[in-house]
């Protein structure tokens, strides 16, 4: 398993030379407020689903300078030696917020905010973005791959294809917060008790000297789980009738049903329709029919719209690497500083890439919830010690087309961050996987299924209170003139 005590030095080199910096000059004593959030969602979908914060709070439990790092980072004949001794006894105090894993997220809302030290918020960037980018890309691509399947199960069979062991790893783990059903990766049973499924390859079928005798050893050896892949020579002619023989001939009399049949080759949605009639003429409609092939959620959708025969799908490299848009473009920025007396001093990014532009402040998201249906209405960003009252109507804006106001009604609102660490400490109770799996699909149905169309989907609201807009207007204004 991944050893988060050994990730420390996982981080860009102008993290240690910023940091390095840091010590030597004003800023030194500084404390700062830093975002996690992304710009734009990849596919052209409607939201990305927040993942990866167990690993991030693994990793900044773990976090600390072993005598190889100091060793190392001093060779580059660079650091002072007081930095480097602050490294060699590193202890980590910073404030960090989150929302909650499985949290449908919108563009430029904070998934994170670390608040701490400058010389220690910078340094957290790297890691912060490598946790939080990957295992949410991989969520947000399974639940589109999820929703197309139409309730139809899902298995993840993508770890072959990863781009690297860890990407097999928490991508299966990412895949199931968001809705699939199991994984081919072993190890993603065994450390995060996710259900691991398969069944054989092709090689199976050609180490024997006919089809036939390789189903039937299959058959003998997993009786009660026999799954056979019929399409090694030919699906119709060959692999289908020596299955179904194998059923009749050593299944039955076992006292054993077949549970499935895979194909993985060909016209999927014309042979699982032959498959189908056969089946269920030969006394086999209980077996199901198991497609896998390179599938993502367009080709999963239309499958199902021509009446494919599927019963469920196994989606590997096009999930695990999310081939269509394979960056969630997350970034980490600098949105606050305190002064000497604690006093919260906002920060802004400019650029004339207006979507570049930052959002000043130390801030909260809430999410309002109408009260009639439960469905998710629209996030207000606001500065971290505003409330909503949601006792009465409330009138958002969007905050670049100003005109567009909308007022709500009758709506709950409820903060979305929460509090992980504090002054260094875990505070926060991480929950268990399937917790956070009921938690995400609770979440997902909050949403108006407009939000959740694959082309074109509905633009869900993200305003900016009052009040954070007037700063963030302000502080424009002031840089620009």
């Amino acid at each position: 398993m991944i050893n988060h005590a050994e990730l420390t030095m996982l981080t860009d080199f102008y993290e240690f030379t910023m940091a390095g910096g840091f010590w030597n000059s004003s800023v030194k004593n500084t404390v700062g407020y830093y975002d996690m959030y992304f710009r734009t969602v990849p596919d052209n979908g409607g939201f990305v689903i927040a993942c990866g914060l167990e690993s991030m709070i693994e990793y900044l439990t773990n976090l600390k300078f072993d005598d190889e790092d100091i060793k190392y980072l001093g060779s580059k004949k660079m650091f002072s030696e007081d930095f480097l001794e602050y490294l060699r006894n590193f202890h980590f105090e910073c404030n960090v917020w989150a929302v909650p894993e499985g949290t449908p997220m919108f563009p430029n809302e904070p998934f994170v905010t670390v608040h701490g030290p400058v010389i220690q918020a910078q340094l957290l960037e790297t890691m912060v973005l490598i946790c939080m980018n990957h295992q949410s890309l991989i969520a947000t691509k399974a639940s589109r791959v999820v929703r197309a399947a139409q309730g139809r199960p899902v298995m993840e069979f993508g770890a072959r294809r990863a781009q690297g062991y860890s990407a097999a790893i928490l991508g299966a783990r990412a895949t199931y917060i968001a809705g699939c059903d199991s994984t081919s990766c072993t190890i993603s049973d065994r450390e995060y008790h996710i259900p691991v499924s398969g069944t054989m390859a092709h090689s199976w079928v050609q180490l024997f000297p006919t089809e036939y005798d390789a189903f039937v050893a299959y058959a003998q050896s997993y009786p009660d789980k026999c799954v056979l892949l019929i399409d090694t020579y030919n699906t119709l002619k060959s692999g289908l009738p020596n299955a179904i023989k194998c059923f009749n001939e050593i299944l039955l009399p076992m006292g054993h049903r077949p549970i499935g049949i895979r194909i993985d080759s060909g016209d999927i949605t014309y042979l699982s329709k032959k498959i189908r009639k056969i089946l269920n003429e030969a006394g086999f409609p209980d077996c199901k029919i198991v497609a896998s092939n390179s599938l993502d959620e367009y080709i999963i959708a239309d499958m199902l719209s021509q009446g494919a025969q599927i019963d469920s799908f196994g989606v590997g490299e096009r999930l695990i690497t999310s081939k269509s848009e394979p960056v969630l473009g997350g970034v980490y920025k600098l949105t606050a500083i305190e002064d000497e007396k604690g006093n919260i001093i906002p920060k802004i990014k400019l650029s004339e890439n207006v979507t570049k532009i930052t959002t000043p402040c130390f801030k909260q998201i809430y999410r309002l919830y109408s009260k009639e249906t439960g469905e998710a209405l629209a996030d207000v960003v606001t500065v971290h010690d505003e409330t909503i009252d949601d006792t009465g109507d409330i009138t958002i804006f969007d905050p670049e087309f100003t005109w567009k106001r909308k007022v709500i009604s009758n709506f709950s609102a409820r903060p979305l961050m929460q509090q992980i660490f504090k002054n260094g400490t875990l505070v926060y109770d991480v929950p268990n996987i399937e917790s956070v799996r009921e938690y995400c699909k609770n979440q997902l149905d909050t949403i108006w299924d407009e939000v959740k169309r694959f082309e074109n989907p509905h633009k869900y609201y993200v305003d900016l209170s009052q009040k954070l807009w007037d700063i963030k207007q302000k502080m424009l204004s002031e840089y620009s003139m």
